[in-house]
């Protein structure tokens, strides 16, 4: 839940106990002001467009972030079991490998809330790293034969499994066992990849690249991102480090902790996106399950907001440089061009040319679109 009023939708003019004590500063794109603790991404703001009108009804942790990964309401969400599959997992379903041996789909270090694939089975859960890029000698486990193990004994532990498997296969009338087997074969191609092998060794960035990013969780998270879509990985989910649920003390913490944090980390990844010339093809979404309110409480924080937040994306192909929809005067609700969850992920399916109107079925059959509402966000095409 990053705050919208301390990062891209300060009210200046607003009285102090919903301004707080953060000021705006200038831009490279002129008439746009963020705040002054995000200075680096200020240079880079013509490369970036930030929605500030984003905007849904649940305060709620468990249910708004499922409706920010599925495009779903679902009001009962319990951590870790999704109702519907995660953007990621519909990417893995539609898209499948760019190239032999990496997984379509990967998040770092861990999952998200709801970042797996609900009804469209194991195959299309994400591949995890479960250490942290910034641990010292940072090595991933399920990418290495086990100890002991020779690629021929591999292979005969493969076959015995498959003929173990078979008679379940046939009784089998859920589809899950054919979603096993992808895991499965995915599971193989990552350990004798040498594809994968590169593109996770994160200790191949020279270290002024590494201290670019800066030496945080988030900075790693994303530079290893960089890596795994440059070698061919569709869709790569990093978690931000934590700390943005500010109940208390959110001046201090976001001044000392977390804006410098973003702003080093997401700056050097955006530079990085357009030197490299991957900004057409490469999109970056920056977003929270909702915002925070504009009245400072008795603690000094800020608490959950979901009428009006900031989602920031950079790339695709898309109109950067931009500051899209408006808020009230308290940075409360939207006063113009208010956008859905829904229509932030129909904007993700169009960059990667999936048709969010699509259609799958669950486990009983039934027929269910990729999102419930929502369509791409035209100041963004």
């Amino acid at each position: 839940g990053p705050s919208q009023l301390v990062t891209f939708d300060l009210k200046p003019n607003a009285p102090a106990d919903i301004r707080g004590e953060f000021r705006e500063i200038s831009t490279s794109v002129p008439g746009i002001r963020i705040s002054e603790h995000l200075p680096r991404l200020a240079v880079v703001m013509d490369k970036f467009s930030v929605v500030r009108s984003v905007t849904h009804d649940n305060s709620s942790h468990l249910p708004s972030s499922h409706l920010m990964q599925t495009g779903y309401v679902e009001p009962n969400a319990i951590s870790g079991r999704n109702m519907n599959p995660s953007t990621g997992s519909v990417v893995a379903r539609v898209r499948g490998p760019v190239i032999g041996g990496l997984p379509t789909y990967v998040c770092v270090p861990k999952q998200q809330a709801f970042a797996n694939a609900g009804y469209l089975g194991a195959a299309c859960n994400p591949f995890t790293t479960d250490v942290e890029p910034n641990a010292e000698n940072f090595e991933v486990r399920d990418l290495e034969i086990p100890s002991g193990v020779t690629p021929i004994r591999m292979e005969h532990r493969r076959g015995l499994l498959r003929d173990l498997d078979s008679l379940r296969r046939n009784l089998d009338v859920s589809g899950q066992m054919a979603g096993m087997d992808a895991f499965y074969q995915q599971a193989m191609d990552l350990i004798t990849s040498p594809n994968a092998h590169r593109a996770f060794d994160i200790e191949q960035e020279p270290d002024r690249v590494r201290e670019r990013y800066g030496r945080s969780s988030m900075g790693q998270n994303l530079l290893l991102a960089r890596r795994l879509v440059e070698s061919g990985v569709s869709y790569v989910s990093c978690l931000s480090g934590g700390g943005w649920d500010t109940h208390v003390n959110n001046f201090g913490e976001q001044k000392n902790v977390l804006l410098p944090r973003l702003d080093q980390a997401l700056s050097a990844l955006i530079t990085d996106l357009y030197e490299r010339g991957l900004h057409n093809r490469v999109l970056l979404n920056v977003m929270g399950e909702f915002g925070r309110t504009p009245k400072i409480n008795k603690d000094a924080g800020r608490d959950h907001w979901p009428g009006a937040f900031c989602v920031l994306m950079a790339g695709g192909g898309l109109q950067m440089g931009q500051m899209i929809g408006t808020t009230d005067r308290h940075g409360a609700y939207p006063t113009s061009k208010p956008y859905s969850p829904g229509d932030v992920l129909a904007t993700i399916y169009h960059v990667l040319g999936i048709d969010w109107q699509q259609e799958f079925h669950d486990l009983a059959g039934r027929p269910i679109k990729i999102l419930s509402t929502g369509k791409p966000i035209s100041e963004l095409a």
